[in-house]
């Protein structure tokens, strides 16, 4: 079998780059999150993943979506753009979501949530996120070609 180079080296960057995932990190007082995709809407699906983490580990049923947007005159602005919108929805309709789509262009974001009514007993939150920061703000992409999204959550 012929491979044409182009095709080869596809497929070489789709199996070096790692999956999407979301990870906490230590801060003195409140708490870091980092989203790492493969592409940057997807970098920042995996940071609001984080930031739901940080309320609860439970499942999130996907009952209800709502539309986000934001703007900002560069990514890593629109990125605390993106996690204020998000904590905004939580607080404003009693809200958790575990779900994502994200949307960007060069300074505008579309965003879908999926979630439903946080539910003490189900959900048992361990805290509420106040505001993303722009403390250890970066947004970036990194040597193996992922992109990260991280900040400090004020919880």
């Amino acid at each position: 079998m012929v491979v044409k180079p182009c095709l080869m080296a596809a497929k070489e960057r789709v199996e070096r780059t790692p999956p999407a995932r979301w990870e906490h990190f230590p801060h003195s007082a409140d708490v870091g999150i980092r989203g790492y995709a493969a592409t940057l809407p997807e970098a920042f699906e995996q940071a609001a993943l984080a930031l739901t983490g940080i309320v609860t580990d439970a499942e999130i049923e996907p009952r209800t979506s709502v539309e986000v947007t934001c703007e900002a005159s560069d990514l890593e602005v629109l990125f605390v753009e993106w996690l204020n919108a998000i904590i905004f929805e939580m607080a404003v309709r009693n809200m958790i979501f575990g779900g994502f789509k994200v949307t960007l262009t060069d300074t505008a974001l579309r965003g879908t949530l999926w979630g439903e009514t946080l539910d003490q007993a189900k959900h048992a939150p361990a805290c509420e996120p106040k505001g993303a920061t722009y403390t250890a703000l970066r947004v970036a992409q990194e040597p193996d070609e992922t992109w990260s999204a991280s900040c400090i959550i004020d919880v």
